[in-house]
């Protein structure tokens, strides 16, 4: 199923997405929802983010391909930090581009949903917690995070997480999903996350080993090598095979 958040008549709800139509979703998308009444062409309704977390838990570092372009040694643990929920924005809204940056930098991401409440749990359950997977971006004002030496500034702006379009929740194998990274149509980047260093069932695992993750909450899973700066105007597609592409407007 593809799940989304959706506005449309002025109202906001979840629904599935089916052959380009939307459907309303009948109860919660984390309680068995069954596919309700049509409301229209996915074309015609507009895609919110769609979850909206209590908190977004980001790693860093976590492609070998990205630690080794960086010149940095693999984590032993996973490298934490959080963006806050104003950060997110779904598909087709803008990116600000703020004031106080210079350079601010696109990191195309598988994004895990969580589907309930999740607190010291093992690996090996982890699989049974989560709703679904969706494209993230994780965008980073990469001049505050050398200034700061931590990165709640860079990483924490309004508008610097996008995720969707949607959210599937039928990935046929989460350590096999090729991610791309394009800026006005051209390949910046490109990964696997067979490269992960700490898979998703092991990054959620940890992460509930220090803190309740909740339903709706987002683990974000790391970028691989390619980070690059954008600019005003451009353009970021964020695209993961078997899901769809997540495309957001730098402004």
């Amino acid at each position: 199923m593809r799940i989304v958040r959706f506005e449309h008549d002025g109202g906001v709800g979840y629904g599935c997405v089916e052959h380009d139509t939307v459907y309303r979703l009948e109860g919660s998308p984390f309680e068995d929802p069954k596919r309700g009444t049509v409301v229209g062409a996915a074309n015609d309704v507009r895609l919110l983010a769609p979850c909206e977390p209590t908190k977004v838990v980001a790693v860093g570092l976590n492609y070998r391909s990205h630690a080794q372009e960086m010149g940095l040694d693999l984590p032993t643990e996973p490298i934490l930090f959080m963006k806050p929920s104003t950060a997110v924005v779904g598909p087709s809204e803008d990116v600000v581009y703020p004031a106080m940056s210079q350079r601010v930098d696109y990191e195309a991401e598988l994004a895990v949903v969580i589907g309930r409440r999740a607190k010291m749990v093992t690996p090996d359950e982890v699989e049974s917690y989560i709703l679904g997977y969706t494209c993230g971006n994780d965008v980073t004002a990469r001049d505050l995070q050398k200034k700061d030496g931590q990165w709640t500034r860079s990483k924490g702006f309004d508008t610097f997480c996008p995720l969707g379009p949607w959210l599937v929740t039928d990935l046929d194998d989460s350590n096999n999903v090729g991610l791309s990274c394009r800026v006005n149509g051209v390949v910046k980047q490109t990964g696997n996350t067979n490269d992960l260093v700490f898979d998703v069932f092991a990054l959620v695992s940890f992460i509930s080993q220090i803190m309740t993750l909740e339903p709706g909450d987002v683990v974000m899973t790391g970028t691989p090598s390619g980070v690059a700066p954008v600019q005003r105007g451009d353009v970021m597609e964020i695209e993961a095979e078997g899901i769809g592409v997540l495309r957001n407007t730098v402004m």
